[in-house]
């Protein structure tokens, strides 16, 4: 779902969709409601040429031994009818709305699919972040359904993986037509502050358990070591969350920022330091974007930048001893224009929407 822009698969979509509207490129968009809005909000109604809602299926009509709930929610019939009424080629976002490919005559359509994230990789790592044994069963088994559906796609059909790393891993499944197209942005310009910030700062969904996990352990292993003023910043954070930062006098939490907020205490900070603890990393990583494109130094750990080919722009610590290393020698040395150039030619190259536009229209044309 496109709107609103709460999670990075929305922003990056929204942003893919006003660039091909930009291109002059007609969108007929199909979204699954998440049941909070009735109405499609006029945002996608003035860059799509027609926005068609649908219902997800309840649970207890999508019961199957071959495909979990997440998948069996997306099979419309009316979704599968109005598709079957052109020709047009077909962008399916991410995996769980590929169930109906089987009720639709392909032929000699042209169907791509927005590898968002790997499923496989990302239900595994649901599962072991799980405490509730029957959620971690239940994530455990996505992944080898997940992984079954994947075998199971036509070999024709195109991926546009948005990391180098996910690529690979669908070429090494026996589908050659996975490409990488890296994450359309909300920033094309690099914009960043040069001189000396004033904090240390962490950013990201804190709802999610992922980011939860990363700040905690940068208060627990980071900040117990470097006693620099330290912002966690992000959306719902936990009480566990806010209790943790307030035992430490130079710790904080901003709950619920704005997009403005955000953007300003990013360009305040000195530090962006963005570690990601998951065994496997998988899907675009916007908010190590949104530092490299607005903020000044960036640490982080080596799962961070994998697959991005933003590593020479990231201090980069191994550990959490590392990290604290680093931050130590980086707080008090200014950020200057020579990196901010190394910035420009790296993401320029990369994560050029308007190119990378170019690469999609190739396997959708």
């Amino acid at each position: 779902m496109p709107w609103p822009t709460n999670c990075s698969a929305s922003i990056e979509v929204l942003n893919r969709i006003k660039a091909f509207q930009q291109s002059g490129v007609a969108i007929h968009l199909h979204y699954f409601s998440d049941g909070t809005q009735s109405v499609f909000p006029p945002a996608l109604g003035a860059i799509c040429a027609s926005v068609n809602v649908y219902k997800k299926n309840p649970v207890f009509k999508s019961f199957s031994l071959k495909l979990p709930y997440p998948f069996l929610a997306h099979v419309n019939t009316k979704l599968i009818s109005t598709l079957q009424k052109d020709n047009h080629p077909i962008l399916f976002e991410g995996l769980r709305v590929t169930g109906i490919l089987e009720h639709i005559n392909t032929g000699n359509r042209k169907i791509c699919v927005r590898i968002h994230k790997d499923e496989v990789i990302h239900n595994k790592e649901l599962s072991r972040a799980a405490v509730n044994p029957l959620r971690k069963i239940y994530y455990k088994a996505g992944s080898s359904f997940v992984n079954k559906y994947i075998g199971s796609l036509v070999a024709d059909i195109s991926f546009a993986c948005i990391t180098k790393s996910d690529c690979l891993r669908m070429r090494e499944g026996g589908f050659d037509k996975a490409f990488h197209i890296p994450a359309f942005s909300n920033w094309q310009e690099v914009n960043c502050p040069d001189g000396i910030g004033n904090l240390c700062l962490f950013h990201g969904d804190l709802s999610e358990a992922e980011n939860e996990k990363a700040a905690l352990w940068l208060l627990c292993n980071v900040f117990n070591k470097v006693r620099v003023p330290f912002v966690i910043a992000g959306k719902k954070p936990s009480r566990r969350l806010r209790k943790t930062a307030e035992l430490c006098q130079h710790t904080c939490v901003v709950s619920d920022p704005t997009d403005q907020e955000l953007d300003d205490l990013i360009h305040k900070a000195h530090i962006n330091v963005l570690p990601f603890l998951c065994k496997n990393i998988t899907g675009s990583r916007l908010k190590l974007l949104h530092a490299l494109y607005k903020g000044r130094h960036c640490v982080v750990n080596p799962a961070m930048v994998e697959g991005t080919g933003l590593e020479e722009a990231c201090h980069i610590g191994k550990n959490s001893n590392a990290i604290a290393s680093i931050i130590s020698q980086l707080y008090y040395q200014p950020f200057n224009e020579e990196e901010i150039i190394l910035r420009k030619n790296l993401l320029y190259k990369e994560y050029n929407n308007e190119e990378n536009l170019e690469r999609f229209t190739d396997l959708l044309w």
